[in-house]
């Protein structure tokens, strides 16, 4: 339950961080020149860049939080993923905007920063949702099963037992409202079943003497006398447990992908941008034109659909 709430404050905090960063985004899209010539208009205040910078920074420092405490992290543990490679972007076209402000010469890229901060924090939010959601399904799935169940010993007597002391073979009594505590075969009464959590089927099913019973499913209005057939790994309700764990796990396998595809990206990226910066400058171009080339390649080789293609990816295929 710690670790749930954890993930929830987490969710929370991606989805503050990503509405706020949105928010400051307009504006940032709305005075930036380049959109201006863009869409052919002219709206600028009088400290035009220094208002970009400002909203800039706190999408940054803040909005990119999550980010470059990633890119921390990944350095720490000698293994550049996708978070590294989202820092490496966001800082350099955010230090050398903010070189451009205090009189650098070239072209500020505050709305590629701002937006790409903004479409990353979305497709992390998708993703621990997803993730968020598929954990409560697990815990429905394990809350289905009852904690005790009534065995018939060989004397007739009825007792109380706990499932894992269950058996196959054992004979159980599964009163009305109570749910089935194993896979069993109806050896004695029939009653309606809803089983509809467990198989998608919408209403009670008629089960009799030599039908079979899923654990987990609710009894109807009839007592009946059951031989477990399956219990713990064995049982349908693990089985269907297992697969959703399985989806979790897919998750983590999906996500290294992505994470070796990030770090070969780094590599490429820092490799084409240094190298563009020497070939200008072999050329003969002033080191700020070479330079305004290489945050250009930096910027556009962090791959933003792949920071919202892989979450959404997570998203459906977990559900």
């Amino acid at each position: 339950m710690a670790g749930h709430d954890h993930h929830k404050m987490m969710i929370e905090d991606f989805k503050k961080r990503f509405w706020i960063s949105l928010l400051l985004t307009i504006p940032i899209l709305l005075f930036s020149p380049m959109i201006q010539e863009f869409f052919y208009y002219e709206l600028k205040l009088p400290w035009n860049q220094y208002f970009l910078l400002t909203l800039s920074s706190v999408v940054y420092f803040w909005g990119g939080w999550p980010f470059l405490k990633g890119f921390r992290d990944e350095i720490k543990k000698g293994s550049p993923g996708m978070m590294t490679l989202i820092s490496m972007a966001i800082s350099v076209a955010y230090f050398y905007s903010a070189a451009t402000v205090f009189g650098l010469q070239g072209v500020d890229f505050f709305w590629e920063l701002a937006t790409l901060i903004v479409i990353m924090l979305l497709g992390h939010w998708i993703e621990m949702k997803s993730v968020l959601g598929a954990s409560k399904a697990l815990q429905l799935l394990v809350s289905m099963m009852p904690a005790e169940a009534h065995r018939v010993n060989p004397d007739g007597k009825i007792e109380d037992v706990n499932l894992e002391s269950l058996q196959l073979n054992d004979i159980i009594l599964i009163k009305p409202g109570e749910k089935v505590p194993a896979d069993s075969i109806i050896i004695e009464g029939s009653s309606y079943l809803n089983e509809s959590m467990l198989t998608g089927e919408s209403k009670p099913v008629k089960k009799e003497i030599g039908n079979r019973v899923i654990g987990g499913a609710i009894n109807g209005n009839g007592s009946l006398k059951v031989k477990v057939e399956h219990t713990g790994k064995d049982s349908y309700l693990n089985k269907v447990i297992k697969l959703v764990e399985e989806a979790q796990k897919s998750k983590s396998k999906m996500q290294n992908l992505s994470d070796r595809a990030a770090k070969w990206l780094t590599y490429i990226a820092l490799g084409i941008g240094f190298g563009t910066l020497a070939i200008w400058l072999m050329l003969g171009f002033p080191f700020v034109y070479a330079l305004e080339r290489m945050v250009t390649v930096m910027v556009i080789a962090c791959p933003h659909a792949l920071g919202l293609a892989i979450p959404l990816v997570v998203a459906i295929s977990t559900s």
